[in-house]
């Protein structure tokens, strides 16, 4: 076992590969159970891109893992300007990822509009944005623009919740 784990040490893309060949296994046992109508109009039927997805999905799971396993790793991210011997911000990072998680909670009961609003003031604010009251007018600006945007423009009915009736 110990010659198992000093052969695979360092080699953390194989964890990578493993999820690769995962989601190519889930997107082709879901298209396996599409049960649809033969047409003889539509000869490539909506089998099709599934089995195009889970197939490339399967074919780079296997190349990276045999990359991997042969020697080759990933290159470190340089980054521009950052330096990556410091930690995270978490002072950044967990109201931001409050931010998401607010939107999570509330978006079926309050709706896009108040959800998206604390989603977009709430993401400016914790990368550093002091101007409340600008900010949240482009945050109700921007939540109002993709609630019409997804419904006049892709015919998406995002969720009203408290502004049902109004919007």
């Amino acid at each position: 076992m110990t010659s198992l784990t000093s052969r695979l040490k360092g080699r953390s893309e194989l964890g990578v590969a493993l999820l690769l060949g995962a989601a190519g296994g889930l997107v082709l046992w879901d298209a396996v159970g599409l049960v649809t109508p033969y047409s003889k109009s539509d000869p490539v039927g909506p089998k099709t891109v599934p089995y195009i997805v889970a197939g490339l999905l399967l074919v780079c799971a296997v190349m990276l893992a045999i990359n991997v396993l042969r020697g080759g790793h990933g290159e470190t991210e340089g980054g521009e300007d950052v330096d990556l011997s410091h930690p995270a911000d978490w002072k950044t990072v967990l109201p931001l990822a409050g931010a998401f998680i607010a939107n999570v909670l509330i978006i079926d009961w309050a709706g896009w509009v108040i959800s998206g609003t604390v989603l977009f003031w709430g993401s400016v604010w914790a990368l550093g944005s002091r101007h409340y009251v600008r900010d949240g007018l482009i945050s109700v600006s921007l939540s109002l623009l993709t609630f019409y945007g997804f419904y006049l423009g892709l015919g998406i009915s995002l969720p009203a919740g408290l502004l049902e009736g109004i919007l």
